[in-house]
């Protein structure tokens, strides 16, 4: 435990639950449970805090693009208003998760750390096959110089950049040029309470096989493919059933051995109680997603659920730890083979949900995180 001094500096409020799919709030309660004391920096844009209104105000599709890039392009604004605040009161740390923009012309007192996380950058993620899989426009990407230039500053002169996957921490180090010390691998945790055990469902037999998707969109989470799949395994006669939580599949992809829950709020109990019934009654999490990390495959393996998904971004699931990772090439029969593998398998299907449970024990939750992250900061701090 500790007592260090953290500002907090993002540009959305960590006690908005749902900002960055609740990561945000979670790396900030794991500070604050690691005995630290947090000042929220405010996120105003200051003499342009009427734009950031605006921008607020607009749809998702326009907001989502138009908002950090507006804040690049008044840092000097902006992170003058920042560095004063800075000043006024001695920090310990200046803590950054997400937002690499936040600290753009930000000035750090001399003695105060300065810490950042995501588990992407939009050069790394503009660069990726995950980015590429998703239509940009030819007017974002006139910023990009700017973007990785603004980037580039930003890393270097951060003490730590704490990444949660190693692929980040690669295409980072290669794309910015940081020293080895200051680029570190820390991965995030699980967005629900630790769970009360691992499964109350029995291992999948000859017959049935219960598979489960969750997110906001189905085509980003790969949900056609999870489809075909559905369509393969009961080809061959195998009695398998899809759960889908969070979106609506298209009428082209449903049929009557599918059930979808358009949306379960976890911060209500009774819709929690019907997520957590969910995972534990699933024999796979199969998410063939295009995303640079997923919490849903963190919360996976906190059920002792294995994840299928695609060799892709920092998605974490290791090889026969807590799941399996196919190659983007795979098809709906390649899929179909991996879990049919385990039907009849119940030895080989336990040891890989108990694997699963102790990797999500041992790494894939906020306290190893935030017991990590402070170690690096007071090592980081005697070294300063």
């Amino acid at each position: 435990m500790t007592n260090l001094k953290i500002a907090y500096l993002c540009d959305l409020s960590p006690l908005e639950g749902w900002t960055y799919s609740g990561g945000n709030a979670r790396i900030y309660n794991a500070l604050h449970q690691q005995g630290a004391e947090i000042d929220i920096i405010t996120p105003s844009w200051f003499a342009a805090e009427p734009l950031r209104r605006m921008i607020h105000r607009m749809p998702d599709s326009i907001n989502l693009r138009a908002r950090w890039r507006a804040h690049l392009l008044l840092s000097r604004i902006i992170g003058r208003g920042v560095s004063n605040l800075l000043k006024a009161t001695q920090y310990d740390v200046l803590f950054c998760p997400y937002s690499f923009q936040s600290l753009a012309h930000v000035k750090s007192p001399k003695d105060t750390l300065q810490v950042f996380t995501a588990d992407a950058t939009p050069t790394v993620y503009r660069q990726s096959k995950i980015g590429q899989a998703f239509k940009s426009n030819a007017v974002s990407r006139r910023f990009d110089p700017m973007i990785t230039r603004a980037e580039t500053t930003i890393f270097q002169s951060s003490d730590l950049n704490l990444w949660p996957s190693v692929w980040q921490k690669e295409r980072a180090d290669s794309a910015y040029g940081l020293e080895a010390e200051k680029s570190l691998v820390v991965p995030w945790g699980a967005n629900i309470p630790k769970p009360a055990g691992q499964t109350t469902s029995p291992p999948p037999t000859k017959g049935t096989l219960h598979l489960l998707l969750v997110g906001r969109d189905w085509f980003a989470k790969g949900g056609p493919l999870v489809f075909e799949t559905l369509v393969a395994l009961r080809k061959r006669g195998i009695n398998a059933h899809l759960s889908v939580i969070g979106c609506v599949p298209p009428p082209f992809h449903t049929n009557d051995a599918m059930t979808v829950y358009p949306s379960l709020d976890k911060t209500d109990p009774t819709q929690f109680a019907q997520f957590e019934a969910l995972f534990r009654a699933a024999h796979f999490l199969v998410m063939p997603s295009f995303e640079s990390y997923g919490f849903a495959f963190c919360e996976a393996s906190a059920y002792g659920l294995p994840s299928i998904c695609l060799k892709l971004g920092g998605i974490p699931v290791i090889d026969g730890v807590n799941g399996h990772a196919l190659e983007t090439t795979v098809t709906a029969d390649d899929f179909a083979n991996c879990l049919q593998s385990y039907l009849g398998a119940p030895t080989r299907y336990s040891d890989l949900r108990k694997s699963a449970r102790q990797y999500y024990e041992t790494t894939l939750n906020w306290t190893a995180w935030g017991e990590r992250v402070m170690a690096l900061i007071s090592e980081r701090r005697s070294q300063k």
